[in-house]
C-alpha cells in the first residue's frame, strides 16, 4: 500500500486533530508537522481533548500512528558544544521535544543531526552521539537522523556519517534513519540509481533503520550542497526518478513526506498526491505562478 502525505500545520486551536484534518483534504495517509514553530522556543501547551479526537479520527480513516511523524526545531544543533550552554540547551530542548512526542502518542521525530561549526567533523559526531545517548536514555521516542545536503558545515552529509553515529549510539532501538531525496542528491548522490543507495545501507545493515523518506525534488544540480527544494518534476531530480523511489518495493512500508514549496502561497500536497497516485506528471501544476 502507498504510504503518502506531507508536512502539514499544528496551530493552537486545532493541534493533531487540525493537522489531520489537512492531511485528510490532501487525501493523504501520513503526516508530518512541528509542535511549534522551527526557528523558536515558544510551544504551546498540548490539548489533550484535541489529541483524543484525532487518535480516534485516525482510526477512522485508517491512519496508523507508524506513518505520522514529527520535525524536531532547527535551533537545536547538537554537533557543535563550543558553547556548552548552547549544547546543554540542545540537549534539554531535545529532550522536551520527545515527551511533546509521547504526549501526542506519536513514535517518531526526525532531526537534522547538526552542523559542527568549526569543531571538526569528527569532534561534531561525537558530540552527536552524546548528546543522542543523553537524550534516549531517558526517552521511549524514536528519534530518525535526517540524510543532509552537506551545507555549511553539516553533519550526516553522507550515509558513512549516519552510520559513524547510530554506531555509537547505545540505544539502538531508538535510533532511525529519515531519507530526503533534495539533500541526497545535493550532497552528491544520484538518486536516479536508488538502490544502490539502498545496497549501502544493506551493507551497513541499516536499511531497517530507513523510517521515513522525505520526497522532495530538487533545485539544484547533483553535488551543490544547496539545499533547495522543489515540487516534484520541477526539479533536477525529475518525477519519473521520484516516482520510482516512492514506489520502491524494499521501502513499501515507510511513510513518504512530502516538503515542496508552496505555489502563490497555497500547499501543492493534494495535487502533488495526485500525481503521485497516478503516476502521471502535472504540467500544469507551477503554469501560473
Amino acid at each position: 500500500m502507498l504510504i503518502i502525505g506531507s508536512h502539514v500545520g499544528f496551530k493552537k486551536d486545532t493541534q493533531l486533530l487540525g493537522a489531520l484534518d489537512e492531511t485528510l483534504s490532501y487525501n493523504g495517509n501520513a503526516f508530518m508537522f512541528y509542535t511549534g514553530a522551527p526557528q523558536n522556543t515558544v510551544r504551546m501547551p498540548l490539548n489533550d481533548d484535541l489529541t483524543f479526537k484525532a487518535l480516534e479520527k485516525m482510526k477512522e480513516n485508517n491512519i496508523s500512528l507508524d506513518n505520522v511523524v514529527v520535525h524536531a526545531p532547527y535551533i537545536i544543533n547538537l554537533a557543535n558544544n563550543k558553547d556548552l550552554d548552547k549544547y546543554n540547551f540542545s540537549i534539554n530542548f531535545l529532550k522536551q521535544e520527545c515527551n511533546r512526542c509521547a504526549d501526542l502518542f506519536v513514535k517518531k521525530l526526525v532531526l537534522h543531526p547538526g552542523s559542527h561549526v568549526g569543531c571538526g567533523n569528527d569532534v561534531g559526531i561525537n558530540n552527536i552521539i552524546n548528546a543522542l545517548n543523553e537524550v534516549l536514555k531517558e526517552s521511549d521516542t524514536i528519534i530518525l537522523l535526517e540524510t543532509m545536503a552537506g551545507k555549511g558545515t553539516e553533519v550526516g552529509k553522507t550515509l558513512e556519517e549516519i552510520k559513524q553515529i547510530i554506531e555509537g549510539v547505545i540505544y539502538k532501538d531508538k535510533i532511525g534513519i529519515c531519507l530526503d531525496t533534495c539533500h541526497l542528491s545535493d550532497a552528491g548522490y544520484d538518486v536516479s540509481k536508488f538502490d544502490e543507495i539502498l545496497d549501502i545501507l544493506e551493507s551497513y545493515n541499516l536499511l531497517d533503520k530507513v523510517l521515513c523518506i522525505h520526497i522532495n525534488d530538487s533545485k539544484n544540480i547533483r553535488g551543490s550542497h544547496k539545499d533547495r527544494h522543489e515540487n516534484i518534476g520541477y526539479g533536477t531530480i525529475g518525477f519519473d526518478n521520484l516516482i520510482n523511489i516512492i514506489y520502491n518495493k524494499r521501502l513499501e512500508q515507510i511513510p513518504k513526506i512530502l516538503e515542496t514549496p508552496y505555489i502563490n502561497d497555497l500547499p501543492p500536497y493534494k495535487e502533488e498526491i495526485e500525481m503521485i497516485k497516478n503516476k502521471k506528471f502535472n504540467p500544469n501544476l507551477k503554469k501560473d505562478e
